[in-house]
């Protein structure tokens, strides 16, 4: 019998990564194209699939794809579509994206998400969140993601665009704008950038030396407030504290919500270690409800970065695979009664 293999295809502002995954979560091969070369979206299709097929083609692996999951920003896992994409280089308001790409690959079943629902998909398939039915994925990146999983399913809402945890409001007066439209998201202060306005802030108002002033301000980024930290700048260090506590006081309210056996933490800031890690866990502590103490880890995502967009994705594609067979097997049911 053919080894299946699944598709997992992260479309980012910058690149879009594709990869074959077999069954037990192995990432066989990947590569990559850029997301922003072609302005027309059937431009950009033709040339996902001409890479793709380069890469089955190098791994022996044509006509062994059953299903192929895309993760992408604004993604409707109920329609297949992006809707008014952020950082997409693509015209309209919405993108047919399901449609045109398994049309591209011969009809085979696509499905979508956004790219921190399709982490917490890869979480829950191949890392940390194995055999748990109820976590919350949060991704710690430019921006603040997440994705809830309730009962072994992840929560998509009445309109596909459920679990926005990055804009719950942390500061209601005189918070910061943030990139929704709104003030005071999370997304705000405890996203890598937020980290680096935090950091510029801090520099502003407070008059010790740091480290930090010796760079432009700026261009200060989180991993320059990081590496002060590390070197026992006590600024960064505040900095650190200042992000974690307001992480923490979050999650003790998101645990309120679904009480999920877990919340994961995935991205380039979660790699702080006990710098966000400790004030991030004393600020949960304080601030969960009395019910909710100790029956919710916070732990780090298990999936490698490099295969993390991929094996995700990868995830959905399976997905896709099951649902399509199960469509199937109902229609060839219905035929056979009817005979």
């Amino acid at each position: 019998m053919t080894k299946p293999y699944v598709l997992g295809i992260d479309i980012g502002g910058t690149n879009t990564v594709f990869g074959i995954v077999d069954a037990r979560g192995q990432v066989i091969a990947s590569d990559s194209i850029k997301t922003r070369k072609h302005s027309n979206f059937d431009d950009y299709v033709q040339e996902l699939h001409d890479g793709v097929l380069r890469l089955l083609e190098k791994n022996d692996a044509e006509d062994k794809i059953q299903g192929i999951g895309i993760g992408a920003p604004n993604a409707n896992y109920y329609t297949g579509e992006i809707i008014n994409p952020p950082n997409l280089p693509w015209e309209g308001p919405v993108i047919p994206l399901a449609e045109k790409v398994s049309k591209a690959f011969g009809g085979i079943p696509v499905a979508v998400t956004n790219d921190a629902n399709a982490a917490a998909l890869g979480e829950m398939t191949y890392g940390a969140a194995r055999g748990m039915k109820d976590f919350i994925m949060i991704t710690l990146g430019t921006g603040v993601g997440s994705g809830i999983v309730v009962n072994g399913q992840l929560v998509y809402g009445h309109d596909g665009f459920a679990g926005e945890l990055g804009h719950l409001i942390v500061k209601r007066n005189n918070g910061r704008m943030c990139g929704c439209g709104r003030t005071g998201c999370l997304e705000a202060y405890c996203s890598a950038t937020g980290v680096a306005r935090t950091a510029r802030e801090f520099l502003e108002v407070r008059t010790e030396p740091s480290t930090l002033r010796n760079l432009h301000i700026e261009d200060i980024t989180s991993k320059d407030v990081y590496d002060a930290a590390v070197a026992g700048d006590k600024m960064a260090v505040d900095i650190f504290n200042y992000t974690g506590t307001i992480l923490g006081e979050a999650f003790a309210d998101m645990v309120s919500f679904t009480s999920p056996q877990a919340i994961i933490l995935f991205g380039g800031l979660a790699k702080s270690g006990d710098l966000l890690m400790k004030p991030l866990q004393t600020a949960f502590d304080k601030s969960v409800m009395n019910v909710f103490k100790g029956k919710t880890k916070i732990l780090l995502s298990e999936l490698k970065e490099s295969d993390a967009a991929v094996l995700g994705a990868s995830a959905l594609g399976w997905e896709a695979r099951n649902r399509f067979e199960n469509v199937t097997t109902e229609v060839s049911g219905a035929e056979t009664e009817k005979s």
